[in-house]
């Protein structure tokens, strides 16, 4: 080439068409590099390999904090609030005739509180402790929600005047707060500040069962279609003192048991969160004795995610029963006298004008549905979320309607007895109401020496 040739090929690359199209072409380059980049981290992400699985976990972990930062800053946003159904507060019914006596203890979405009522809806004491002023540096959660954002999930109280109540927080992973028992005046006699959520029970011996959550990050090598890192679950025992005895992983209790295939038929957004235990219930002599499917000291229990309810054998870390029914999301199974199961069905009672939640009792020897409160056209029972049962001396049932805020009390034959609307109100125009997370029914003779007190 001669140095004129040369000269007319750098003049050609100078001019103005040439090199827009050199930078079209450069342009093209990298969006199919940054293509590449995509397909390859693509396929490392699916196929498990390094540094697929630490590139989405650092996204996962980039979209929760963003979501806690932003999305639940206001508590009205969250699910411990919903628009109110009905303008009443406090007792709208009251059939005096036909309820059965005593008083009722609930908690509340709106503030760390639990609160004990009369038939006529007048408080007759108030525990109410700011999980702020529980918290120390020894608590699983290091940075928790506000005290607007955590409340009081379940509260149980003891003849004495003490409550033990769960603590959970709105807008957090894990949610689980701790346990924590108060006396009569709300000073903190002991907590336990492991991530413990939903619920607990106190077994004949005075020992505490409550559930517990970890964000896990090992695989199980034979359920490794579930997420990693993902949150699991744990049965705890504690000591009447609030010191941890011992820890079952439940996931590891399914996976283990001759009903692990309930594992598989997980909806694909709640593969970070397999079971969602949601209810811990020690088996009494009492209960073991009509209840063919456990025993004295076993451990009923309910997963939400798979729709199921089982029973935990504690010497083998097993679940040894598990039945999936007629119900979708359930919540708070406990056995009856009869040997029937009473639990709340979120989810299963589909398409109905009287909402898609109802109270039922079912028989787990045949499976035969024996009752159902499904609620009315003007009054559906609709709570997709939370919510509780508690069958009464007389036969009528209490329902807990979270989301709806209320407390019902209906006979065997479905007349609504007593209700109750959470008298709070809140949001920009005070139309909100928060939920009511679960309310007991408590003999008022039990009770006796405490609410003379009161």
């Amino acid at each position: 080439m001669n140095d004129d040739s040369r000269y007319e090929t750098t003049a050609v690359l100078d001019e103005p068409g040439a090199a827009g199209s050199d930078r079209w072409l450069f342009a093209a380059f990298l969006a199919a590099l940054a293509l590449l980049v995509f397909l390859a981290g693509s396929l490392l992400t699916a196929a498990g390999l390094p540094p697929g699985p630490q590139v989405e976990r650092a996204w996962q972990a980039g979209r929760a904090w963003y979501a806690k930062l932003f999305h639940y800053d206001n508590v009205y946003f969250s699910d411990l609030w919903h628009a109110a159904r009905t303008e009443r507060r406090g007792v709208t019914v009251n059939v005096p005739e036909l309820v059965s006596p005593g008083v009722t203890l609930y908690t509340s979405g709106h503030e760390a509180s639990a609160f004990l009522v009369s038939m006529d809806g007048e408080v007759l004491h108030r525990w109410h402790r700011p999980f702020s002023q529980v918290w120390n540096e020894t608590a699983a959660v290091k940075e928790p929600q506000p005290d607007s954002h955590v409340y009081m999930r379940k509260a149980t109280l003891l003849p004495t005047g003490e409550l033990l109540a769960i603590y959970e927080g709105a807008g957090d992973t894990p949610y689980g707060y701790g346990l924590v028992k108060l006396d009569r005046d709300s000073n903190v006699v002991w907590s336990y500040l492991q991530p413990a959520h939903h619920d607990f029970d106190i077994a004949p011996d005075g020992s505490i069962y409550v559930l517990t959550q970890e964000i896990v990050e090992e695989p199980l090598a034979s359920l490794d279609h579930l997420a990693s890192p993902r949150l699991d679950d744990f049965l705890v025992i504690l000591s009447p003192e609030g010191e941890e005895l011992r820890k079952i992983p439940l996931l590891t209790a399914v996976d283990r048991s001759d009903y692990r295939q309930i594992l598989f038929g997980i909806s694909s957004f709640a593969l970070a969160d397999a079971l969602h235990t949601n209810s811990v219930h020690v088996i009494t002599e009492e209960e073991a004795r009509v209840f063919p499917f456990g025993k004295a000291g076993q451990v009923l229990v309910s997963f939400r995610e798979p729709s199921a309810i089982g029973v935990i054998d504690l010497e083998q870390e097993k679940l040894v029963w598990a039945v999936k029914g007629y119900w979708a999301a359930q919540h708070d199974p406990h056995i009856l006298e009869n040997g029937n199961i009473l639990l709340f069905d979120n989810k299963g009672h589909f398409n109905r004008p009287e909402g898609r939640s109802r109270a039922l009792e079912f028989d787990p020897k045949t499976m035969t549905l024996v009752w159902q409160y499904t609620g009315t056209a003007e009054s559906p029972l609709e709570s997709d979320i939370r919510s509780y049962t508690q069958r009464l001396p007389n036969g009528n049932t209490l329902i807990t309607e979270s989301n709806g805020g209320r407390i019902l009390e209906v006979t065997g034959a479905g007349e609504l007895v007593w209700e109750y609307v959470n008298p709070v109100r809140g949001g920009p125009e005070g139309q909100q109401i928060p939920i009511i997370c679960k309310a007991q029914r408590l003999d008022a003779a039990v009770l006796g020496p405490f609410l003379k007190g009161a």
